[in-house]
């Protein structure tokens, strides 16, 4: 049994706790939130009677072996340094940091206090995740590649009515790059490596933060066009394409559906009937890889992390968008 404190009650983190449920071998102990009121009644609902609002106290605790961190993105790196330090395993919430600076700090303090550290990078652990990797042999030479995925923000409405929330609020290392882009980018060099060339093109906000953008990424044989947004919608799928047909993704956030299409016409679906709520093959890897005393995913790697950042750090200074916490660089 891994015992398991959470930090931040967001949705995400009911989430995440709702999907847990599957996990037998997963146990919530304690809940940290800013103010006790709000971990009595986030934690009550899950039967926890452990609370804290003191990250260093929580961090000391017995009581807790790993923790889900799920606050802002500025908070990561600082949050899971101090859990890390005190020999807890950290599974983080999507983008890891700020930076690759601050990505790079958390490796090497999971390294140095041999602990586990894992992104909760969704697609990339999911059953069809796999199936694109087992079958993207047949496509062929692969020429080009399109990644897609934009969703209109809840928050987007009150923004424009003057109200900025945190997701639009460059203090806590948000828009539409970190929420929404990462997803498109993580599989994409977790597949095919990081790219040779980035250019990148973006509508800034009048709050400083990414709305929507796109990417060129250039590798040696082929090249990826990435669309991203939080101000609009698409239903379009992402695409792999070779000289011999192309792999049609449904949602490279939540693959569901995983389509061969043929040069010849033919279509095969590739698709892998999933069980299980999306955030449950992220929560079984990383309790399994702490069952088996391993401290690295060789999926949601530390270099496919890392790598990511890479990128994303390139991409927002082309567009001009900063971090306070970028004064590290």
């Amino acid at each position: 049994m891994v015992r398991f404190g959470v930090l931040g009650t967001s949705l995400i983190t009911e989430t995440f706790l709702n999907t847990a449920k599957h996990v037998k071998d997963f146990k919530l102990e304690a809940v940290y939130s800013r103010t006790l009121e709000r971990a009595e009644e986030f934690g009550k609902k899950y039967g926890v009677d452990t609370f804290f609002t003191d990250l260093e106290e929580m961090a000391c605790s017995p009581q807790i072996d790993a923790v889900y961190i799920a606050t802002p993105n500025a908070y990561h790196a600082e949050q899971a340094i101090l859990f890390l330090r005190n020999k807890k395993h950290v599974l983080c919430e999507k983008p890891m940091a700020a930076n690759a600076i601050e990505v790079k700090k958390m490796i090497n303090c999971a390294k140095e206090n041999e602990v586990l550290l894992m992104e909760a990078m969704i697609p990339t652990l999911l059953p069809n995740f796999k199936a694109i990797k087992d079958n993207l042999h047949k496509v062929g030479r692969i020429q080009h590649l399109f990644i897609n995925y934009c969703k209109y923000s809840s928050r987007y409405d009150d923004y424009k009515a003057g109200i900025v929330h945190n997701a639009f609020n460059p203090l806590y290392a948000n828009g539409a790059l970190m929420d929404i882009g990462v997803y498109c980018l993580y599989p994409l060099i977790a597949l095919f490596g990081t790219p040779t060339k980035i250019a990148a093109t973006s509508k800034i906000l009048d709050s400083g933060i990414d709305g929507r953008g796109n990417v060129l990424l250039s590798y040696p044989n082929n090249n990826a066009i990435v669309a991203y947004s939080k101000v609009s919608t698409s239903h379009l799928p992402s695409e792999i394409q070779g000289e011999d047909g192309s792999l049609v993704i449904d949602k490279i956030a939540t693959i569901t559906k995983v389509k061969f299409y043929h040069k010849d016409g033919l279509v095969e679906d590739l698709s892998i009937k999933q069980d299980y709520p999306f955030m449950y093959y992220e929560l079984r890897e990383f309790i399994d890889l702490i069952v088996m005393g391993r401290k690295e995913s060789k999926v949601n790697s530390y270099k496919n992390s890392y790598n990511t950042m890479l990128v994303m750090d390139e991409i927002r200074r082309q567009i001009g968008v900063n971090f306070p916490n970028d004064i590290y660089k």
